[in-house]
């Protein structure tokens, strides 16, 4: 009995000890320098559960980004704040900033530190586009007091500075970090990742749940966690300005293929390139309008192959498709809208190029046809046999039968007015003499 029970405590000791989480001693890294997005809070996202699967000491996010969007912000402070593993928040290198969303993340943070030389703050909310002047101030009081709650609620329970962390909110001020160290924003000023890891050592810490706890992480192994194939290339698509070139291009491409049916090349290029701008605009503040107006400069391209405007349709898609590329993504910050450089890049190339392969369209169809029968018109051939009315003609190297509307001789020269069939209808061509012919002697 004593033996069986030592062995049923022995397995059941063995079965927790694999079942329980294996600290690993280590603090898992990442590398945020990049606007606040769906992708930015996904790798945020995806760190902090990892961390937690392996138990690790704790996370730490080195951040450089001018701000983003306010949902994504309040998604990974959502989890930053619960989750298990503490967070460290590191604004480096020099020259980094934690811009208008970048500065909630930071006081979200368990630990916020930054490096000499940077920056945080400006955290106002924005809202641009054609619904801006609609805003009346209560609805703009309204906007400012949420993201303010936002500010004081993380601030608070982190027991930072509340009033000057409101202030980047309200009235848009930034903080360099020694200002973010005197005012309590920020709990470091470190210059390198070691150095930070040093200061903390043993120094407690506010949890967001009120628990004060301490960290022993310096010389501690730093496991760097990267993005995904997947999370980098919708990183790279989420660039407002790639989207806008890809979506150019795709329906540049379609644009071709319904001109010239059949070359199935440009249709599969311009539905890939289509489908992947649709779907990275769909992760970002997309206005539908701005499509509207895009796919109306495609209009008039069109409209150019139909009509002779000397340009005036051309120059009217180039400037529809330019305000379509500014318009096209609503973002409170410079860096997620597009570029009036890329606007200007994209829609002056794929208006002369529509203009080029207009005016190629328009010549070939005032030149007269050069191939088949009716390219026969208006040359000149030599007559076979005798044409009194009909017989035969030499022209383009070939025999033809042909009539004529007067006697021709055979060796006389003829040319083709009029092509019935295989039937040449011809005249007689008048052979005019020499001028010393007709000089008297």
């Amino acid at each position: 009995m004593k033996t069986a029970l030592i062995s049923r405590m022995l397995l059941g000791l063995a079965a927790a000890l694999l079942l329980t989480p294996f600290s690993r001693a280590e603090v898992l890294k990442i590398v945020v320098n990049d606007t606040i997005q769906p992708i930015t809070e996904e790798y945020i996202s995806r760190a902090i559960d990892e961390a937690q699967r392996r138990n690790d000491l704790a996370v730490l996010i080195e951040i450089n980004t001018p701000g983003g969007l306010v949902q994504s912000t309040r998604e990974i402070i959502n989890k930053i704040t619960n989750s298990s593993v503490p967070v460290i928040l590191y604004v480096t290198p020099t020259g980094s900033r934690a811009g208008s969303a970048g500065i909630f993340i930071l006081e979200a943070a368990d630990v916020a530190a930054m490096a000499p030389g940077t920056n945080a703050g400006a955290a106002h909310p924005v809202l641009i586009g054609p619904l801006a002047p609609k805003v009346d101030d209560e609805m703009k009081r309204k906007m400012e007091n949420d993201t303010a709650a936002l500010m004081r609620s993380v601030a608070s329970r982190r027991g930072r500075n509340v009033e000057v962390a409101v202030s980047a909110v309200l009235e848009s001020k930034s903080f360099t970090e020694q200002e973010a160290l005197s005012q309590h924003l920020i709990d470091y000023v470190a210059s390198s990742e070691a150095d930070l890891f040093r200061q903390m050592e043993n120094k407690t810490f506010k949890r967001f749940n009120g628990q004060e706890v301490s960290l022993k992480i310096s010389g501690q192994p730093v496991t760097p966690f990267g993005m995904t194939l997947k999370e980098r290339i919708l990183g790279y698509l989420m660039d407002p300005n790639i989207s806008f070139i890809l979506l150019a291009i795709g329906a540049l491409a379609l644009y071709a293929e319904f001109n010239h049916p059949g070359a199935v090349v440009p249709g599969t290029v311009g539905v890939v390139f289509v489908l992947i701008a649709a779907f990275a605009l769909n992760l970002l503040p997309t206005r539908f309008a701005a499509l509207v107006l895009i796919l109306g400069a495609f209009a008039l391209f069109a409209a150019e192959a139909k009509f002779a405007s000397h340009g005036v349709l051309t120059v009217g898609g180039i400037a529809l498709l330019t305000l379509g590329g500014l318009l096209l993504v609503d973002s409170p910050i410079p860096e997620m809208r597009v570029h009036l450089l890329t606007a200007l890049a994209v829609s002056i190339p794929l208006g002369l190029i529509t203009a080029f392969l207009m005016s190629i369209a328009l010549k070939a169809r005032r030149n007269k046809m050069v191939s088949g029968a009716q390219g026969l018109v208006g040359e000149t051939g030599i007559a076979e046999t005798a044409l009194s009315p009909r017989g035969k003609i030499f022209v383009h190297g070939e025999l033809w039968d042909a009539i004529s509307s007067s006697n021709v001789a055979a060796g006389q020269s003829v040319v083709v007015r009029r092509v019935n069939g295989l039937l040449l209808q011809v005249e007689p061509l008048a052979v005019m003499r020499p001028a010393s012919a007709l000089a008297v002697p």
